[in-house]
Order: structure tokens, then C-alpha cells, then sequence
């Protein structure tokens, strides 16, 4: 069979964290893709920041060329149109589509598969680098769309975690061929054979005239046992993998098996959680250390456990390219400077179920003074769970929402302790937090590892930094690095 993967070429050693939602957008995979490093746009919740960002800023000269390039002109009328046509101003609330449902229109679809296809153009634009994009396995009714809108784009890796997506490989040599694929959903209470646990995406209404490259793929997985899984049982080529540790920032792995908490809350993980790294290379494929990288040592410590490089987030989400608010961005940085920024693992913030971190920060959703002024709302419903109704029907529930609304829907009254709208706070992360009918606009959530307060060596003698930087600060020779830890292992 003909290997339609992106041009075989040199791996990169950096791969930059997909930090949703749009902390990593276009700008920064760009400035990372253009440096010679694998930059990787955020798909979470694509579609909606299209349409808010169509609705501030309408269409400047560069997104007019992305738009230009997409294969359907019919969906860019009318979706610019209808979202681009007239500006937002002041605390007007944005015009949002629907939530996603197994039934949602063909007008959600082509938001998806545009907005997809918009942020890695734009990614792309202006260097001859490689870019990626970063989907979470648990958001599962936009994926094959978001994807698909990706390879019209020319996307170069697909990287996927919070889950095993052993489906996703073979997709997307399905995906590429232009076939109509079946992605099978999780809906609570429903069997496997149900007609409920599966969604039809067929691409025939955006069919380029052009042939289209299979991206590659990589798994982030978070322990040896998953990355075997995932090599083993996924329905296509799996190209690679990233080790992310649990002092990353975002959705973590839980620990594995039974396991405790701190006094905070937090849960400690065990000698279950250590990765055989000689377990991993012995897959045969590349692989990245993700976690808590922050120094040119931790790299070199990567490539001596025989990795090809490493994943970095947290540095990259508070560089001048990242899509942080500004003002937000700026206020971390200032209590970085100043003081100790605590980062807590709560086991209750994200309706996946998943680990989720928080740094505490005033005026956002980590302050319980702002947690309890907000007014429970589940309305963008990228997070929510599918569920079989007594009638056979498919529903949708989020502990975030309403509580007793959630509580009519089956769902269980611990859950909604503590729980956090991540869909809305993470928008208002972005600076493009919905505006509600008093006039308030959501509080964000700010998410990062561990080693938040690393930041400090990249802020010594500069207020701000840019995502050169980062790779300059983590820069070392590569090629001696690799022939030391071949040497070591021989």
C-alpha cells in the first residue's frame, strides 16, 4: 500500500503542548513550527472560537487566504456571513450554534470541519515546518469532523490523549481516501451493538480537488501498559508516542488501581504510575517525555531514557504567541515574579473524570468566591456525557449544569461537588468568554503543570518572552545527545 504520511523528515525534538482551549492557537504553532519544532494548534472546542473570533475581529487579510483555500465555498458564505458580517461590541453576548449532539445539523458539521481546517492554514502559513493538532479522545462527537477539516489543511501529525484511541488511526486513512467513516461514541447504558454508540461522518460535501497526505499519528498515553495497548489493538499505523507525566498541566491520567489523596485533595500517585521507558523504546517507535520539562537538563534526561525529544507546555502557554488574555497572562506572570503560584490536581474540576489542574489565581473559577457567584450553566456542551433516556432516546448531562436539572437526568449528586464548567471557564481563558444577560462575562480557569513557577528562569531580566525563547532555553545538541544515550544502551 502507498504510504500517504506526511513527507518522511527528521523528527523533531520539541514537540509544543495542544493546550486548549486555543491557549495553543495558529500564532503559536506557527512560531514554534517556523523555529524547525513540531507547533500544534488546539482542536477543543474549534468551531466556537471561529465564531467568536469571526464576531470580534471579522476577516483580516491572512484568514481571507485560509478561507479562500477551503473546498466548500458554500459553507465559508455562509457561515462568514452569518458570523463575520457584523462586529460584537461591548458585553453583547456571542451568537453561538447549538451543542453537539448525535443529531446536531449539517451547519454544526461544516463549522467543525471549517474551523479545523482554518487554524491549521493559518498554522502553516509563511514557514515550511511541520504542524500538528490536539484533540482529547473524551470530546467525541466533533472528532472525526475536526479531523477531517485538519487533513484538508495539510496537517502533518494528529496527536490524541485523555483516552486510548485505538479507532482514530485507521480513520484517518479512511479519512484521507475521502471514505464515510463510523466513530463509535460512549453513551452510558447503552450496549455496544446499540445504534446509539455510533456516529456517521461522511466528508463527500467537502471533497477537495486536490490528493490528501494521512497525517501521522501520535498517542499520548501516560504509562508503558497504555502504549502497548494502543500499538496493539488501533486499527491503523500508530507513528509515535508522548509520555505525559502526571506534573503536566490540563487532563491527567488518574493514578492506576486503587489509590488515596492529600489533605488538598489532590491524588498521589504510586509505584503503579512509573513508566518502563525501556518498555516503551522496545515498541520500536519514536516517543516524547512530557511533564515538568522546563530546563535543557530535563531534556537531556529525556534523550538518556531513549526518547526523541520532549512535549512542553506550560512554558509556551505564557509566551507572548500563546492565545492566553493577555491581562490574564500577564497577572500570572506578575504573581510568578512575585511570589509561589500553587498548582493543585483536583479530581472534581472536569466532567470526564479525569484529573484536572488549577492554579490558583484571583478573579478566576479557583477562587470559591467566584465558583459560587457563577450560575451553574452547561450551554457550549463539548464535556457532556451521553446517556440512553428510559425511551431509548440518546441525552446529554454535565455535573456542571444545573443541579437539579442533572439530577432529573440520572445523574449522581457527588458529582456535581466541586465540578467546574471547563468548556466555559477555559473559553474565558482564551479572552473569549461569553458575555451573560447581566452583563458579566464568564471567569476563566487557568490550567498548568506543576513546575508553573519554573517560569521565573525565563523572566529573568524581561517582563514577557516570546516562543523562541523557550526553545532556546531548552535547546542542546541534539545529535550528541543521541549518539550519548545510543552509546549508553548498547
Amino acid at each position: 500500500m502507498t504510504d500517504t504520511r506526511s513527507p518522511n523528515r527528521p523528527v523533531p525534538w520539541l514537540i509544543q503542548g495542544g493546550m486548549g482551549i486555543a491557549i495553543s492557537g495558529w500564532p503559536l504553532a506557527r512560531a514554534v513550527s517556523s523555529q524547525g519544532q513540531l507547533g500544534v494548534v488546539s482542536g477543543t472546542a474549534i468551531d466556537t472560537v471561529l465564531l467568536r473570533r469571526l464576531q470580534d475581529d471579522g476577516v483580516d487579510s491572512e484568514l481571507r487566504v485560509a478561507l479562500d483555500g477551503f473546498p466548500a465555498p458554500r459553507v465559508v458564505d455562509h457561515i462568514v456571513g452569518r458570523y463575520g458580517s457584523v462586529r460584537r461590541t461591548g458585553s453583547t453576548p456571542y451568537r453561538s450554534l447549538p451543542a453537539l449532539t448525535r443529531e446536531s445539523s449539517s451547519r454544526s458539521i461544516d463549522a467543525i470541519v471549517l474551523a479545523s481546517y482554518v487554524e491549521v492554514k493559518l498554522a502553516k502559513m509563511g514557514h515550511r515546518g511541520v504542524v500538528g493538532i490536539n484533540l482529547l479522545t473524551k470530546v467525541q462527537l466533533p472528532t472525526a469532523a475536526a479531523l477531517y477539516g485538519a487533513i484538508l489543511a495539510g496537517v502533518d501529525y494528529v496527536m490524541m490523549g485523555a483516552g486510548v484511541p485505538t479507532n482514530i488511526p485507521g480513520l484517518l486513512e479512511q479519512l484521507t481516501r475521502g471514505e464515510a467513516v463510523e466513530l463509535p461514541i460512549d453513551v452510558t447504558g447503552a450496549s455496544s451493538d446499540s445504534p446509539a454508540t455510533s456516529l456517521r461522518f461522511d466528508p463527500s460535501a467537502y471533497l477537495p480537488s486536490y490528493a490528501l497526505r494521512r497525517p501521522r499519528f501520535i498517542g499520548i498515553v501516560a504509562s508503558h501498559v497504555l502504549a502497548a495497548a494502543l500499538a496493539k489493538r488501533s486499527n491503523g499505523p500508530v507513528d509515535g508516542f508522548v509520555i505525559e507525566r502526571a506534573n503536566a498541566g490540563g487532563h491527567n491520567a488518574p493514578p492506576r488501581g486503587a489509590f488515596d489523596v492529600d489533605d488538598e485533595g489532590s491524588p498521589r500517585y504510586g509505584v503503579r504510575d512509573v513508566v518502563d521507558f525501556e518498555a516503551i523504546a522496545k515498541l520500536g517507535r519514536p516517543f516524547w517525555i512530557g511533564g515538568g520539562v522546563t530546563s535543557r537538563e530535563h531534556v537531556r534526561d529525556a534523550f538518556a531514557l531513549g526518547a526523541n525529544g520532549v512535549q512542553v507546555g506550560t512554558l509556551f502557554a505564557y509566551c507572548d504567541e500563546s492565545g492566553m488574555d493577555p491581562d490574564l497572562r500577564r497577572r500570572v506572570l506578575g504573581e510568578v515574579r512575585s511570589g509561589t503560584v500553587k498548582v493543585k490536581t483536583s479530581m472534581r474540576a472536569s466532567s470526564t473524570g479525569y484529573p484536572f489542574k488549577v492554579v490558583s489565581v484571583s478573579e478566576t473559577i479557583s477562587d470559591s468566591d467566584v465558583y459560587a457567584r457563577r450560575q451553574r450553566r452547561c450551554d457550549l456542551g463539548y464535556l457532556r456525557e451521553a446517556y440512553l433516556t428510559p425511551t431509548g432516546a440518546t441525552g446529554y448531562r454535565c455535573a456542571a449544569e444545573p443541579v437539579d436539572a442533572f439530577l432529573r437526568k440520572g445523574g449522581a449528586i457527588e458529582a456535581t461537588d466541586g465540578s467546574t464548567c471547563l468548556c466555559n471557564g477555559l473559553m474565558a481563558t482564551c479572552g473569549l468568554g461569553q458575555y451573560r444577560s447581566d452583563g458579566r462575562r464568564e471567569p476563566p480557569i487557568v490550567t498548568s503543570g506543576d513546575s508553573l513557577n519554573d517560569l521565573r528562569q525565563l523572566l529573568i531580566g524581561r517582563e514577557r518572552y516570546r516562543a523562541r525563547d523557550v526553545i532556546e532555553h531548552l535547546r542542546i545538541d541534539v545529535a550528541a545527545a543521541a549518539t550519548s544515550d545510543r552509546s549508553c544502551t548498547r
